[in-house]
């Protein structure tokens, strides 16, 4: 239970008691600004609490968003202010100066008025009533109050660093009329604006993609009303989404022009729904650590599960697809990997270096042509268009035009908004941060044998130009992946060269990567790892060892996602226990190719499926207890929007 404490009794007519009480705050009143001091340090230290004017105007929806979002520790609207219990000191400390300092005004006031004669009818100063006749901004100079007492507790938290965050509002109201024409006037400002239709359209992310803007988020924001209505969480939601993708795996699995038809609307039911648990969070403010690593989690393993789906399916067929699923995997993680470093690289620019480049200058530019904003959109292939082209073509087509389709699709995409970045990253004259170095460092994954050397090569490192560190990355990855590709299986060349990758990789994370281009360097270990993979399972030609490679490159790739997740919610990387026992990029990559070189073909199939089952034990057993450790010890709410839709 949370707590509202109204700064005096509502003004007659007001819904503002009944408002509190509907998003579940146990109400009290306070006779006075001393009375809501002793009240607030009456409400549990465990427990939420809101300072709230009692002549608050304004919308359901604005209360809501300013007094519930589990996201800020602290919070305010016009009227109102919020603390979790993270950040109960710093109201408490803000309330005692606001209060100390009215007592103060409130001194001053008498003994002026006991020297001063007033004639005429008794004014009312502002020093009595806190309020401004303009509602202005309040401030605590002078001897003069401005502004309600809630909004001098806000002045107070900006005052002493603790900046409360202020949600847009947009179109509803929230305010403290000073008179009762005014809030007559706020009164219908209020019943002008349609507080559900505000609620609703907010739910809807402010950036999607073309499909999702209008086949989905039409209908979908209407099911998450519905699923609000009847208790359901976000949580439950994701789930019924896996759920249900999983199902239409299992019919694409099938080989069977129904269970392919059966597959694809299955894929778009569960599409509905990944749109609609987002939608209930947004709409509800249910936020929560567990819920952002859900959604992006289920995200990837609902695809991925769809492609083995496919590939057992076109098996039963006759067509065995597993190279291009295990393809479509890699270049699809590869791409996430791409965006994922640069914006990691690029999180504390400033505004005024973030859009320096002509690139971004010319992305402005076309973006200011409404039809061009959702072309680029759509050529991205973001979830909703890519996931809606594999529901057609499995409905229509093979498997093997439906990944043939997605490989050029994401081919595409990924070279359109790499070359962009690049662009972006040679002319933009912003300077990496140390965390930005640490975000990247971590998203390598570098192991021990690497860091190793590392430590030797850094000296060197240090005299080498800027470009090194995506050069020899690139140059030590495509070395690794062309020789295992060239040279066939079981020969000893693709060891030589995963040697040679392991010293590339590590003089690449010799220093911090804060270089123009150094964003690049996780995604070239990424594909140089999971490339080599491909390429000796492909080429030991024996049956099973693509799907043991498909698990393992999943298993894999599950940590490197983790890992992402966990840099998102400023929880750092891994441990390194976990990094060790996996062996880092270079460790795997090294096993793959001996394991290769040692071994038959059947034992190489058998030796990756052993590989894969313990590297996804180890990483799913570390995230699922860091995940759910993090959640129940109270870790900030957050709400991933993730890759468009």
């Amino acid at each position: 239970m949370s707590t509202a404490i109204l700064t005096g009794q509502p003004v007659p007519g007001s819904s503002l008691e009944a408002d509190l009480r509907s998003l579940g705050f146990d109400v009290r009143i306070a006779s006075g600004t001393s009375a809501t001091e002793t009240l607030l340090a009456e409400v549990p230290a465990g427990q939420r609490v809101a300072v709230v004017d009692a002549r608050f105007v304004g919308h359901e929806h604005a209360l809501r968003l300013g007094l519930t979002d589990p996201r800020f520790p602290l919070a305010a609207i016009p009227g109102a202010v919020t603390a979790q219990p993270a950040a109960r000191q710093a109201l408490t400390r803000a309330m005692a100066r606001a209060t100390a300092r009215e007592d103060t005004v409130g001194s001053e006031s008498t003994a002026a008025s006991e020297s001063t004669a007033v004639s005429g009818t008794a004014a009312t100063t502002e020093a009595e009533t806190g309020e401004t006749a303009s509602g202005g901004t309040p401030t605590l100079t002078g001897t003069t109050l401005t502004g309600t007492f809630s909004d001098r507790i806000v002045a107070a938290l900006s005052a002493d660093g603790s900046d409360p965050h202020r949600p847009d509002l947009g179109s509803l109201v929230a305010t403290v009329p000073d008179d009762p024409q005014a809030r007559n006037e706020a009164r219908q400002a209020v019943a002008a604006v349609d507080d559900e239709a505000v609620r609703l359209k907010s739910a809807v992310k402010a950036r999607d993609g073309f499909f999702t803007t209008y086949c989905i988020s039409p209908y979908s924001r209407y099911i998450a009303r519905w699923c609000a209505r009847r208790g359901l969480t976000p949580n439950q939601v994701t789930t019924a989404s896996l759920l249900t993708a999983l199902i239409a795996a299992a019919c694409a699995a099938t080989g069977t022009r129904p269970g392919f038809v059966a597959a694809g609307v299955l894929l778009l039911a569960s599409f509905v729904l990944d749109c609609t648990d987002g939608q209930l969070a947004r709409y509800s403010l249910q936020y929560s650590t567990l819920g952002a690593w859900l959604d992006a989690t289920f995200d990837r393993a609902k695809e991925y599960a769809y492609y083995a789906g496919l590939a057992l399916g076109a098996a039963r067929g006759g067509d065995d697809v597993w190279v291009l699923a295990l393809g479509a995997m890699v270049l699809q993680t590869c791409r996430h990997v791409v965006d994922f470093s640069f914006n990691e690289a690029n999180v504390d620019s400033t505004a005024a270096t973030a859009d320096t480049s002509p690139t971004a200058a010319l992305s402005g530019k076309l973006d200011s042509v409404g039809w061009t904003v959702w072309a680029r959109r759509m050529i991205v292939l973001p979830i909703g268009e890519r996931w809606a082209m594999i529901a057609v073509l499995t409905a229509l087509t093979t498997p093997r035009i439906t990944f043939s389709a997605l490989l050029i699709g994401c081919a595409f995409a990924a070279t359109y908004t790499t070359a962009g970045r690049v662009l972006r990253s040679l002319t933009r004259k912003a300077r990496r941060t140390d965390r930005a170095a640490r975000a990247l460092a971590d998203l390598a994954d570098t192991g021990p044998l690497a860091e190793r050397i590392a430590g030797a090569l850094r000296p060197t490192a240090r005299r080498l130009p800027g470009f090194t560190a995506p050069a020899v990355a690139l140059l030590g990855g495509a070395a690794v992946v062309a020789t295992a590709a060239l040279t066939g299986f079981g020969g000893p060349w693709p060891v030589l060269a995963a040697l040679l990758y392991v010293l590339t990789s590590a003089l690449a994370v010799a220093r911090p990567l804060k270089g123009p281009l150094d964003w690049l360097v996780p995604p070239f270990l990424r594909a140089a790892e999971y490339g080599t993979v491909l390429v000796l399972a492909a080429g030991a030609e024996v049956n099973g060892a693509l799907p043991a490679a498909y698990g393992l490159v999943a298993a894999v790739a599950y940590h490197h996602y983790d890992t992402v997740y966990r840099i998102r919610g400023d929880a750092g990387a891994p441990p390194p226990w976990l990094v060790r026992a996996i062996g880092g990029h270079e460790g795997r990559t090294l096993v793959v190719v001996v394991l290769a070189a040692l071994l038959t073909a059947s034992q190489f199939a058998v030796a990756l499926t052993v590989l894969a089952v313990a590297v996804a034990l180890l990483v799913l057993f570390e995230s699922i207890r860091f995940w759910v450790a993090a959640h129940r010890g109270g870790a900030p709410a957050v709400h991933d929007e993730g890759e468009p839709a």
